[in-house]
């Protein structure tokens, strides 16, 4: 299904604030770069050049800019094969600028959570991920309706105010 919501980049660049980003599934749609870790294929990252990306460069850009980008995952535990590659990728989102931190499900049990992941730009334009089963997503859909972005908000904050940094969460 087709999205009609601008691209990342765009949303990003017209952030003047923050811009936030709840993750709460255990896996998402498998990538050239999870299967080859899977398969034993480990990033040097004394090499930056061989992994950094454009997502890395626009988060390094956004961040110079004066926005905090942070993003907060809720995990099962003991992780799934992904999240775990998801940690250990993490490096890249830090080396860019995000602050990241990890929650176990097992301790979100008390929160009010949406139903779907999201981005928050500027506590006032959500993009929401509506992803199938397999983790593929299907549409981003843009909400600006305050009770729910003011819902999604207080999670997100609820979600950080629990969860430890990604320097400090062992898996």
């Amino acid at each position: 299904m087709p999205s009609n919501a601008p691209s990342f980049g765009e949303l990003l660049g017209a952030t003047r604030r923050s811009a936030v980003h709840l993750e709460m599934r255990d896996s998402y749609a498998a990538t050239e770069r999870f299967e080859a870790w899977r398969c034993g294929e480990r990033i040097d990252w004394a090499d930056q050049a061989s992994w950094w990306h454009p997502y890395d460069q626009l988060i390094a850009d956004t961040v110079a800019r004066g926005v905090t980008v942070r993003r907060a995952r809720i995990v099962s535990e003991p992780v799934s094969e992904y999240i775990r590659w998801e940690h250990y990728v993490t490096h890249a989102n830090v080396t860019a600028g995000e602050q990241v931190r990890w929650l176990p499900r097992r301790a979100a049990t008390g929160l009010s959570l949406p139903g779907n992941d999201f981005w928050l730009f500027d506590g006032t334009l959500l993009r929401v991920h509506h992803f199938s089963g397999d983790g593929a997503v299907v549409k981003d859909e843009m909400v600006d309706e305050l009770t729910i972005v003011e819902l999604c908000a207080t999670a997100f904050e609820n979600v950080w105010a629990l969860a430890t940094p990604h320097a400090q969460f062992a898996l």
